[in-house]
């Protein structure tokens, strides 16, 4: 299997395990929820955990591989949000915890650009 083919699967693995992690371990997620959202923190972990989990399948599937890639890359630029306010909220933490929590940041342009290559690579121009 080539690198290009083994792209989407490693995708589709890293989202199916954060959105089985948001249902396994909710509590960690529940504190990165922006205040300022309606509804429970609690709701949107699940909320954010299932649409991982349907992104991964999109991304399993060559037939929707496309549509769900500019979808992944939608989705990674929506929870942003929730990185800047962990980094936030973990400033004063243990210079690990810090690091781990502003490392996020900027990790999601990678993310995003990757999303954006399995879209390119599936056929058309994202």
């Amino acid at each position: 299997m080539s690198r290009s083919e083994r792209s989407p699967l490693l995708l589709a693995g890293l989202l199916a395990t954060a959105g089985i992690a948001h249902f396994a371990a909710p509590r960690p997620f529940d504190a990165t929820i922006p205040a300022g959202l309606p509804g429970s923190p609690r709701t949107w972990t699940y909320a954010s955990g299932a649409a991982e989990l349907a992104l991964a399948a999109g991304l399993a599937l060559p037939r929707t591989r496309r549509t769900a890639a500019l979808a992944t890359a939608a989705f990674f630029v929506g929870v942003f949000p929730a990185n800047v306010k962990m980094a936030a909220d973990w400033r004063h933490r243990p210079a690990r915890q810090k690091a781990a929590a502003f490392g996020r940041l900027p990790l999601q342009v990678p993310l995003v650009l990757w999303a954006r290559g399995v879209a390119r690579n599936a056929g058309g121009r994202p």
